[in-house]
């Protein structure tokens, strides 16, 4: 497993335990060339759901780069960052499809940010939807302000 941090080509796995009710196995790992340990998942794929790009192409879902979008909108928020790893990882198993266009994933996800944080929704929502007017991102502000006093 190649280091994210220097890149080198090889670890060793520290720790080994099953994640998420035994449909996978979260390992620790310490590079051998930095020392620094990260996280890896390994989980069976007997189809692996594919992504519509908005341009067309189509990609394998990658639940590491929904994560690094989730975990950019709630930097320095009150977010578990477990409960955005079990959504992110989950993701594949919940849909339950072999195809899903790219931007039901973003509709999806700004769904479950909605109710862990307003902030967080906003800065997922300003990327997803493409604001391109202040008066446009004004709108998704007070939306989400009467959707709080209903």
């Amino acid at each position: 497993m190649k280091c994210p941090y220097c890149s080198a080509p090889d670890s060793k796995v520290v720790n080994s335990r099953p994640s998420d009710d035994g449909a996978s196995i979260r390992r620790r790992r310490e590079c051998l060339n930095c020392a620094r340990r990260f996280t890896t998942y390994e989980r069976a794929q007997l189809e692996p759901l594919m992504v519509v790009k908005r341009s067309g192409p189509r990609e394998a879902f990658n639940p590491d780069k929904l994560l690094r979008g989730l975990t950019l909108a709630t930097e320095k928020r009150p977010v578990d960052q477990d409960v955005l790893r079990a959504f992110a990882y989950g993701f594949e198993d919940e849909v339950g499809l072999s195809e899903i266009p790219a931007t039901e994933i973003g509709k999806r996800a700004m769904t479950f940010l909605r109710p862990l944080d307003d902030v967080a929704y906003i800065r997922f929502a300003s990327v997803y939807r493409d604001f391109d007017s202040l008066e446009r991102f004004i709108e998704e502000i007070q939306g989400l302000k009467k959707d709080g006093e209903g």
